[in-house]
Order: C-alpha cells, then structure tokens, then sequence
C-alpha cells in the first residue's frame, strides 16, 4: 500500500479549492474507505432543451396547466418526469 500524502493547511477557502482542482485525491485517500453519501436537500441541475410537438399537444397542455394554475413547462416536466422513473 502506498503512503497517503499528508494533507496541508489552508488560509482561506480559495487556496483549498484550487488546491484539490489540481490534485489526485487517491494520493491523499484510500478510494476503499469512500463511503456512498447523499445531500437531499441540494437542488438538482437543470438544462434547457428545445422541443418540437404539435400546436394541439401544447394547446391541451397549456390548458390542463391553466386549471391547475401552474405553468405549463412544470406540467410537462411533471409529465415527462412522472413517466421516466416509472418502474416497468
């Protein structure tokens, strides 16, 4: 097993994230001890996407997301969402 590198002392946040930007983490951990983790409550990332369907899928859309008083990009979110992680 090689030895791990001993870990410096940081003056401010800045000079710690360009310090682990440039390094190998294996060389100062052993990836064996990494442990899964989860962070619940971080906002996932989102990316605009252009989409083409026809003017009578979104007039219904915009429709059904009008009696539900939301936007209708969340409606069709919800909907693609509620479809994607179904298990099947």
């Amino acid at each position: 097993m090689k030895k791990r590198l001993k870990l410096p002392r940081f003056k401010n946040e800045n000079r710690e994230r360009a310090f682990w930007s440039k390094v190998d983490l294996s060389e100062y951990f052993d990836p064996k001890q990494f442990k899964p983790v989860s962070f619940p409550n971080l906002k996932p990332t989102s990316t605009s996407i252009s989409l083409k369907i026809p003017n009578y899928i979104l007039a219904r859309l915009k429709e059904r997301a009008n009696a539900l008083n939301i936007p209708y990009q969340t409606l069709m979110k919800q909907y693609i969402a509620k479809e994607v992680l179904r298990k099947g």
